[in-house]
């Protein structure tokens, strides 16, 4: 085959693909500057809670179950929300950046202003809920911003690297910021100067992404880009997400094996979680967090490399493959956890420390590939939807998805206080330094990697009854090209 003709994968599966731009791409992609220094943030909720409004540990949990519930209750309202804006300065503008206020708002009066000010328990709950207002907003019009980007089945993965590789990057960079930083500044302890310094820290970097992408979705933010194929539009109502639900099979796969994964990774990425392996397993919160970060660059690759995997053989094929390898070496991990003195990990490159960061690698590495998989299939859920129902509803199926996934995994900040409560923190917060007893390893064992061994084979089960692969995905945008063609010639 001669240069100036190279096969295109349009040319192979017949279909006319659409492809973003690279900047486009990585602005979009800087809405994990967003959403991971929030993320960040709000793991300190529960010190927050404790130190800043002098709510009992048990009671935190209790608070941040029920909030997430809520969240997930305006996650429908939002999907109503993004089918009715349609302005001159677009949709997803609007809406990322009006969303984004509020939230900052919320969370800079939740950590600071309002903080150890002599407010209690219903001030606290009240900024938190208007924080999920706000992160809400954000975060599902962020989510359907793929599925408009590209539609090529070899670009979707990519855009998933790049969106991976920011919420990776992000939250590992902002641990050792706020963690081996700022933490030493304010005496090695959680207290008010320290979250207070460390919400402007998030927020101003928050505020940089949200602007960026803002930029980078200029071009696609125009009103022709959401519509359907379907000749005449309705508003929605609730029955259309009803619909969805009963009817889209990969988005009730995609639930389940989201939904278990999530909950996983909500009680291990609480504070107190992160506190008891880190601080009190391994001994030294500081250097911990920094062997954790060596990964960082690794998993980019791995990232990269799932990504030629889905987009040689379809996002669904590399979820499974990858969900098999992060099972395997979280129980490896477990394993090697049982039979060494953790303390030895924190000694600078001791056997130990050695094996923990390979094996850390590994993990976060096949983790990586399984979230960048993920990106590109809910992109291919939007569109086996508009092709099934011929509505173009993407704040929907991300609203469905966000709805279930949300009250799941809202028990996580409850099992993590929990389960911390059972190990003797029934008043008082782990702090680095305590003592390490049986207890506290096994409970940091399960909660860290139990759970996601438990979350991963939900997902392998779920993929059993799904029917989304490669080949499918083909005939999805055939389809959803033709019934466009054919709806612009009636309307000619």
């Amino acid at each position: 085959m001669s240069e100036k003709h190279k096969v295109t994968q349009s040319e192979i599966d017949g279909v006319q693909y659409r492809r973003a731009k690279l900047w486009q791409i990585i602005l979009y992609a800087c809405n994990g500057l967003v959403g991971m220094s929030v993320y960040s943030l709000i793991g300190l909720a529960s010190y927050s809670a404790s130190i800043g409004y002098g709510i009992a540990t048990v009671i935190v949990g209790y608070i941040l179950t029920g909030t997430r519930i809520f969240d997930a209750i305006t996650d429908p309202m939002v999907a109503f929300l993004y089918d009715r804006i349609n302005t001159r300065f677009g949709k997803l503008r609007i809406m990322l950046a009006g969303g984004f206020i509020i939230e900052a708002i919320a969370l800079l009066a939740m950590f600071d202003f309002a903080s150890s000010k002599g407010f209690g328990t219903i001030v606290f709950i009240l900024l938190y809920c208007l924080y999920v207002i706000g992160y809400t907003i954000t975060n599902m019009t962020a989510q359907t911003i793929p599925a408009l980007l590209s539609n090529d089945p070899k670009q979707r993965p990519i855009i998933g690297v790049w969106a991976t590789a920011f919420n990776y990057l992000v939250p590992i960079t902002l641990t050792i910021v706020l963690n081996v930083v700022l933490l030493p500044m304010f005496g090695g302890n959680y207290n008010q100067a320290f979250l207070s310094t460390a919400c402007r820290v998030c927020v101003l970097i928050g505020l940089l992404g949200i602007i960026l992408v803002c930029i980078g979705v200029s071009e696609i933010d125009k009103p022709e880009n959401f519509t359907g194929t379907a000749e005449k539009k309705e508003p929605l109502k609730i029955r259309d997400m009803v619909d969805v639900l009963k009817g889209n099979r990969p988005l009730q796969c995609y639930i389940i094996s989201a939904a278990s994964d999530k909950i996983a990774q909500q009680t291990a990425s609480q504070s107190i979680v992160v506190t008891l392996m880190f601080g009190i397993v391994i001994g030294n919160m500081g250097l911990s967090t920094i062997l954790n970060a060596i990964g960082m660059f690794p998993s980019i690759i791995f990232a990269i490399l799932g990504a030629k995997y889905a987009g040689k053989y379809g996002s669904q094929k590399t979820i499974v493959v990858w969900t098999w390898i992060s099972t395997v070496i979280a129980a490896v991990t477990i394993v090697f956890f049982a039979f060494i003195d953790p303390s030895g990990i924190a000694v600078m490159l001791s056997p130990a420390m050695i094996l923990y960061v390979i094996l850390t690698f590994a993990l976060n590495g096949a983790k990586m590939c399984i979230t960048t998989a993920n990106t590109s299939f809910m992109a291919d859920i939007i569109d086996y939807e508009l092709d099934r129902s011929g509505r173009y509803v993407p704040a929907v199926v991300t609203g469905v998805y966000s709805l279930i996934d949300k009250i799941v995994s809202a028990f996580g900040a409850t099992i993590a206080a929990g389960a911390v409560a059972l190990v003797g923190y029934t008043t008082t917060m782990p702090q680095p330094g305590d003592p390490c007893t049986s207890a506290v390893f096994w409970v940091a064992m399960a909660l860290n990697f139990g759970m996601p061994i438990l979350g991963w084979i939900c997902t392998l089960i779920a993929m059993k009854f799904c029917h989304l692969g490669k080949n499918e995905m083909v005939e999805v945008q055939k389809r959803i090209q033709e019934k466009k063609a054919a709806l612009q010639n009636t309307q000619q």
